[in-house]
């Protein structure tokens, strides 16, 4: 009769065993091939038909396909599609996430069940004893909750990694492709110089032959030709680099972009620079910035897990109810543990808890400096660059002008077709400079957006999930 109660419990225990491990999880192996990921890689164009989706959901509807000419905002939209830095922001909020389940859960209660075996026991009576324990573990001090707003908080912080990494991605392509479209442009510049100059050396070399000049006047002609060749050379170079970092920001092989048109001009930002103020872009990027918005969530995290090492300095609890079966008689006993905080009380998990809270309010301080110089030196080159312009544009105006006097000139027979070729070569000389100071502020503008992070002119949805479809209002 003993042997049967002994065994009804310990198959009942092995019953209900067998069934917590059928609702476990199963591992599932997903082996990473380098060969298949780079083979993936260098596949992906701007005629992917998953690319399409994500522009028709995202607001950017292509009239036809494959588009053969793509504007800045299409493109910046590929890169959030392609770019590995932003799948990596998305699985590290994915994982995030997965910290706030882990942090909600409830530590498991304890079976312990054995039997027991007397060495002596009374004549008649059987020396097998059944005893069975089950420990429940009662978390105290709210720690379960400053648990979960730790995570809570680094979650949010994770998202807002989002969208610093999409902001980093458009101001990549962006200089990308000002370069692209400065070097192009100062390239035609330069063809056509280039041009005028070997007209005006051929010029010059057709009086040294006839003997009306020295051979020596032709000298510096031809090192101001030499001098244009290498440019030229230096701006195609420069050219197929900025091609090449425009096929990098957006995570495509330079390949790509081969059959495709690229924009040769950018959003225009002046005028809404020139109605910013200073205390207004502050403003501005203090509230937009995603990296200054996850530090405070990381802050925030780092309160809640000091709040945390505070509240382990109180023991939690464990409840034990028990039952044995000793020598026919049935019986129930209750057991409550706590662990006795005699030798320490946290306090070393409470400093570095102080601590490193202190420490991310130091970096958060530092990210806002940082942030303030950016925008201060942004606005400092947006100005600068400004003047420059309308010098350069004023300069171009006043070698138009003269040009327009040698011609005028030239067909009164008062000069020499030679010094209209040194009028427009000056002119051209001033298209340069004009072009070179409107890069320059080019750039100055898009750096003063990417300080300042505001406005993100595309839905947040599309940088957390790139198979989202709802409407974007």
């Amino acid at each position: 009769m003993f042997e049967r109660g002994l065994q009804l419990p310990f198959a009942a225990l092995g019953l209900g065993f067998l069934a917590l491990l059928a609702g476990c999880a199963r591992f599932q192996p997903a082996p990473l091939s380098p060969e298949q990921s780079a083979r993936a890689l260098e596949s992906r164009t701007l005629s992917d038909p998953g690319l399409r989706r994500f522009l028709e959901t995202n607001g950017a509807a292509p009239g036809q396909w494959p588009l053969t000419a793509w504007d800045f905002e299409r493109l910046t939209l590929a890169a959030f599609h392609f770019h590995p830095s932003l799948a990596v922001a998305r699985a590290q909020w994915s994982a995030a996430r997965a910290g706030e389940i882990r942090a909600g859960t409830r530590p498991n209660p304890t079976l312990s069940a054995g039997p027991q075996y007397a060495l002596n026991p009374a004549q008649g009576v059987t020396p097998w004893l059944a005893m069975v324990d089950f420990d429940l573990p009662i978390e105290t001090a709210g720690k379960r909750g400053y648990r979960m707003a730790q995570a809570r908080h680094l979650a949010a912080a994770a998202r807002q990694g989002i969208l610093t990494a999409a902001w980093q991605a458009r101001g990549n392509l962006r200089a990308a492709l000002l370069d692209r479209a400065a070097a192009a442009q100062r390239g035609r510049l330069l063809r056509r110089q280039i041009e005028l100059q070997e007209q005006a050396l051929q010029r010059l070399t057709l009086k040294i032959e006839a003997g009306a000049l020295a051979g020596s006047e032709a000298l510096p002609h031809r090192v101001l030709l030499q001098r244009a060749r290498l440019e030229l050379g230096a701006a195609a170079r420069q050219e197929l680099e900025a091609r090449a970092r425009t096929a990098e920001a957006l995570g495509l092989p330079l390949a790509a972009l081969e059959p495709v048109e690229l924009p040769e001009s950018m959003p225009d930002l002046a005028q809404a620079a020139d109605r910013l103020s200073a205390g207004e872009a502050r403003r501005l990027a203090l509230e937009s910035r995603a990296d200054i918005r996850a530090a405070l969530a990381e802050y925030e995290a780092a309160s809640a897990a000091l709040q945390l090492e505070v509240a382990r300095q109180y023991p939690d609890l464990k409840l034990g109810p028990g039952y044995e079966y000793d020598q026919g008689e049935n019986k129930i006993g209750l057991m409550l543990g706590v662990e006795l905080p005699l030798f320490n009380r946290n306090e070393g998990a409470i400093a570095e808890a102080q601590a490193r809270r202190a420490e991310i309010a130091a970096r958060f301080v530092a990210l806002q400096a940082r942030v303030l110089a950016a925008i201060d030196l942004a606005l400092a080159n947006c100005r600068l660059g400004g003047e420059q312009l309308k010098e350069a544009e004023a300069l171009v105006a006043s070698q138009r002008r003269l040009r327009e006097s040698v011609q005028r000139q030239l067909d009164g027979g008062t000069v020499e077709p030679s010094d209209l070729l040194n009028a427009e070569i000056e002119w051209t000389a001033a298209e340069l400079a004009r072009h070179e100071a409107a890069a320059r502020r080019d750039r100055a503008l898009a750096d003063l957006e990417d300080a300042i992070q505001h406005p993100l002119s595309l839905p947040v949805a599309a940088l957390e999930d790139p198979k989202a479809e709802p409407p974007w209002p």
